[in-house]
């Protein structure tokens, strides 16, 4: 396993009542109101958080160095 050199940038967030509650970066930011998957409330979810966060860093990184090799295929569907 590879030995990480220099950590080069790291991200804090703080999420209060859950995925029905509300999450804030550590600098401010970025303040989200968090709802459930296809429930009627009006927050985003966590896993839409995450995809759009997975497809920023892969559509700017090399794909041979953002999707393993042998990655399972929705690795490479979530970053088109």
């Amino acid at each position: 396993m590879n030995r990480l050199e220099k950590v080069l940038y790291t991200a804090k967030a703080h999420a209060t009542g859950g995925r029905t509650g509300t999450s804030r970066s550590s600098d401010g930011r970025l303040e989200v109101r968090l709802s459930r998957p296809g429930s009627p409330g009006t927050g985003t979810n966590p896993e839409q958080l995450f995809a759009a966060g997975w497809s920023a860093i892969t559509r700017s990184t090399p794909r041979s160095i953002s999707v393993p090799k042998g990655a399972p295929s929705a690795w490479r569907l979530a970053s088109t």
